[in-house]
């Protein structure tokens, strides 16, 4: 019963990804049959395109904020729940709520937040008198419009970092800190020396999960951004080239192209972070 089913689940897995390798590299149009093989010519013709360096420029700043501010967030919070306190079970299911929510989903509800009539963002910020007319937040600058998607991906994925860190904090020995308050070690020094490097292995998987998440980018840019360069991810730039433009080859392309960056960069992020931990 084993085998058939990991023959499957490895013919689900590799046949999107043969496929995706093959057609990338013939010109495929349904408008315009047959396909003919087209060599590196998607390639050329997507890095010649604007829209697509655009996105590939907003891509790379969709990982950096997302990387840095899921894994300081989820590490902090990971941090506070490590100690059990009355209500931290309470805390623990509100928290996981975001991750259990479609994007789809919370695209809509941030687009209430961030809408330029009648959102909450707008009425906070106009009660503060730090601005003196609703704002327009998505679409009107490149790095704004970014940082606040970003923003929504982050309070998806943070939960989870959030989880795993503290699935980590749980593992390591009290005795360590308990020797390092004899030695005179402050909690902020006992946290740099020893919590973080022994949990290393867990911030390594945040880390690469962080970077996954923020390069496939798609849901929350599709319902906040639309098609708008300023906030155009490579994702987004892929379905509009695929399913609007009927540019299929150009599409798969493009999705390998985001496979390969996503498989180099998650290789890298790994080498560096990771370190095996033993508990002797």
């Amino acid at each position: 019963m084993i085998a058939p089913l990991v023959v499957f689940i490895g013919v689900l897995a590799l046949y999107p990804t043969v496929l995706t390798i093959i057609e990338a590299f013939f010109h495929i149009d349904p408008l315009t049959p047959p396909d003919h093989f087209a060599g590196f010519g998607n390639f050329s013709a997507l890095f010649a395109d604007a829209q697509v360096r655009q996105s590939i420029e907003n891509s790379a700043w969709y990982i950096v904020f997302g990387v840095v501010l899921i894994v300081v967030l989820g590490t902090a919070i990971g941090l506070l729940l490590r100690r059990p306190f009355r209500g931290r079970g309470i805390i623990l299911a509100i928290l996981i709520l975001p991750w259990a929510l479609p994007g789809v989903v919370e695209g809509v509800i941030w687009s209430w937040i961030y809408n330029p009539t009648f959102g909450v963002l707008n009425s906070f910020l106009k009660s503060l008198r730090l601005i003196g007319q609703y704002q327009l937040f998505i679409g009107s600058h490149q790095i704004e419009t970014i940082f606040l998607i970003t923003l929504v991906q982050v309070w998806q994925i943070t939960p989870l970092a959030a989880i795993i860190v503290l699935a980590a904090l749980q593992s390591i020995p009290n005795d360590l800190y308990e020797a390092a308050s004899v030695d005179g070690a402050s909690g902020g020094r006992a946290t740099w020396t020893i919590t973080l490097p022994l949990i290393r292995p867990a911030l390594a998987i945040v880390s690469v999960e962080a970077l996954i998440m923020s390069l496939n980018i798609f849901d929350q840019v599709y319902v906040l951004n639309a098609n708008a360069g300023t906030g155009a991810s490579l994702m987004s730039t892929t379905y509009f080239l695929t399913f609007q433009d009927l540019n299929f080859g150009a599409g798969y392309a493009l999705s390998l192209m985001a496979t390969v960056c996503t498989v180099i960069i998650s290789l890298v992020i790994y080498r560096i972070i990771y370190r095996k931990v033993e508990f002797s």
